[in-house]
């Protein structure tokens, strides 16, 4: 990964740790369900795609994601100069790191107790 890119992926972290509480779910598959989630609408808003808002989980993360990508492209200028798949790549390595940080990474074992 380039230097460039994990700066931005770095960036783009900062800010859903800071000011995101969907990444605090209680659970392993809450967290990664809702990560996919907000992260992927966001990511079709970003580019101009269609968001489907079909269930109520969809309504639900598209609300996260309008706010992320306001601030995305409030926060960070040089979003604007990216292409579709400059966009997408970015935030599938955005994903990854996410996941990484919050899910498989993790030292919190009640993400994976059984009983919680």
């Amino acid at each position: 990964m380039s230097e460039v890119k994990t700066e931005r992926i770095e960036q783009m972290i900062d800010y859903i740790m800071k000011k995101c509480l969907w990444q605090f779910q209680s659970r392993a598959w809450d967290r990664r369900d809702q990560n996919l989630g907000v992260l992927s609408k966001t990511t079709q808003i970003l580019c101009g795609e269609h968001v489907e808002l079909e269930t109520p989980a969809d309504r639900c993360y598209w609300v996260d994601a309008v706010c992320l990508a306001e601030a995305y492209r409030e926060r960070l200028p040089w979003l604007a100069a990216l292409s579709v798949p400059e966009i997408k790549d970015l935030m599938q390595g955005l994903h990854e790191r996410l996941d990484f940080l919050t899910i498989d990474g993790s030292l919190n074992e009640e993400l994976t107790d059984q009983m919680y």
